[in-house]
């Protein structure tokens, strides 16, 4: 999940694909609540996670886990200091979704800092105790990013991969919410069971972000 209702921000390009209506939300909130396998989790640390997701989810005794970008609290249309405190007072789980909403295939090791280290760190300050787990930005990873999160200590990992997750696994694969979304497409996702073709695939594409390397240095080494 990302963004729900009006914002008062300019959406980066692209960003408008996961921003669902009010209604939509609830829609999915009134599959989930009945299925105790769902689980639900926010990306970017938008306005919206405080202002209209929390009181959602508490109404339906609901649980999710935000992540949040650390190095852009307190921006128009985000979370602030104190949002991130409220949610974690009203127990939900806080993550780090990094620090600017790098790639991190692309980072440097200054970024790499930001992203892996000080975004942890601002994050476990407001919430008062370790963060430990993330989300990968554009779900964009290859085998030194999971390197650098084992590195880090990072306890569990979501990506955008798609499809059902192992709960006990280490890398857990998420469905985006869509713009264009339905309630059949909600169910689907909710209840329904991949085909054995589109497990195939969604194995093959997993397997290949794992063990794939670094992009190319750019020529001079800079990023």
């Amino acid at each position: 999940m990302h963004g729900i209702g009006p914002t008062d921000r300019e959406l980066a390009p692209g960003e408008d694909r996961t921003w669902v209506s009010v209604q939509q939300f609830e829609q999915m909130l009134d599959l989930a609540v009945l299925r105790d396998h769902v689980r639900i989790t926010f990306d970017d640390g938008n306005a919206s996670d405080l202002e209209i997701a929390l009181p959602r989810l508490l109404e339906r005794g609901l649980t999710a886990e935000f992540f949040v970008l650390a190095g852009l609290l307190g921006e128009p249309g985000r979370l602030d200091a104190a949002g991130v405190r409220e949610l974690a007072k009203a127990g939900m789980p806080v993550g780090s979704h990094g620090w600017a909403h790098r790639d991190w295939r692309r980072i440097d090791e200054a970024q790499a800092r930001e992203e892996f280290q000080e975004a942890h760190r601002v994050l476990g300050d407001l919430v008062g105790e370790p963060v430990d787990t993330v989300a990968i930005p554009f779900g964009s990873y290859d085998r030194r990013v999971l390197r650098r999160l084992r590195q880090a200590g990072v306890r569990r990992v979501y990506s955008s991969d798609g499809g059902p997750a192992n709960p006990s696994s280490w890398l857990q694969p998420r469905n985006s919410l869509h713009h264009d979304m339905d309630s059949a497409w909600l169910a689907a996702v909710v209840d329904g069971k991949p085909g054995v073709a589109q497990r195939a695939r969604r194995l093959a594409a997993r397997t290949v972000k794992r063990f794939r390397g670094a992009p190319a240095e750019p020529k001079g080494g800079v990023r």
